[in-house]
């Protein structure tokens, strides 16, 4: 086992370090795609990646839970701002975030990229299964229809569970997602919106001509926009493409009976 800190050991912070080549020179693959500027570490462990990503000369500040990593990683690599801090709490104000973040946190963690920072790229390894969930590989997620007018999310391969020690129970999955540079959707309506997808999600009904027919009050309705989107009556919201959200969203809020009361910005139910 490795080093213990004031916060625990390996296990007790989740910690599984990667080892896998292919993986880190595709993680750094994808970082050189993502037109430069600075770059924060999430999770920086024994420094697999700190490493390589130190190499591409760009100021990058690592981050770990761990106090005996972090003194390793300042000792080996003086030239690069390495920190004992909570990726729960640290600012995602760097244009680049890269983390090989522990399995049990992928969930807190991809929720607050996604409501706060200024980041543009985030390269993430995850549980395989939520990597796929996450770019809709399978099925879509409600985390994901939420996210989609203002992210872009792309499974970019998967890391066998033998490319860390200790060895985790499940493979590994790279994520990456982007900010899109144009919003699908005004700013503004991203609460409302999200209300929305997830009052869809959770509502009563064998399909979505049915599920969003009782949440607009209109059977009608529902198919007119479910048909404005693109999107089957008797889909699941799980079988709707991530970019297919943003239009059914606006087309209902479009509707005549949207207008005269039942409007998606109002509803407050969901």
């Amino acid at each position: 086992m490795g080093a213990r800190s004031q916060y625990g050991g390996r296990e007790e912070l989740g910690q599984n370090f990667l080892i896998h080549q292919p993986t880190i020179r595709l993680v750094l693959g994808l970082v050189r795609s993502s037109g430069g500027g600075s770059i924060l570490e999430l999770g920086a462990g024994d420094g697999a990646l700190t490493r390589p990503l130190a190499a591409l000369g760009r100021d990058l500040l690592a981050i770990d839970l761990d106090s005996g990593c972090v003194g390793r990683l300042q000792r080996r690599l003086p030239t690069v701002r390495v920190l004992q801090a909570d990726a729960l709490a640290v600012p995602f104000d760097r244009p680049v975030i890269v983390g090989n973040i522990p399995f049990h946190l992928t969930t807190p963690i991809l929720r607050r990229l996604l409501a706060t920072g200024t980041w543009t790229h985030a390269v993430l390894l995850t549980q395989w299964e939520v990597a796929r969930k996450r770019a809709g590989v399978g099925g879509g997620t409600l985390l994901t229809a939420q996210a989609s007018p203002w992210f872009d999310f792309d499974l970019r391969g998967r890391v066998p569970a033998a490319g860390f020690r200790p060895r985790p129970a499940v493979d590994g999955g790279i994520l990456s997602v982007r900010r899109r540079p144009v919003p699908l959707l005004d700013p503004q309506d991203r609460t409302p919106y999200e209300r929305f997808v997830r009052a869809i999600y959770n509502g009563p009904g064998a399909g979505l001509g049915e599920i969003l027919g009782r949440y607009l009050g209109s059977a009608r309705t529902a198919r007119t926009a479910l048909a404005a989107a693109g999107v089957p009556l008797q889909a699941l919201p799980r079988d709707a493409a991530a970019a297919q959200w943003p239009r059914l969203w606006q087309a209902a809020v479009d509707q005549p009976s949207a207008r005269a009361g039942n409007h998606p910005r109002q509803r407050a139910g969901s």
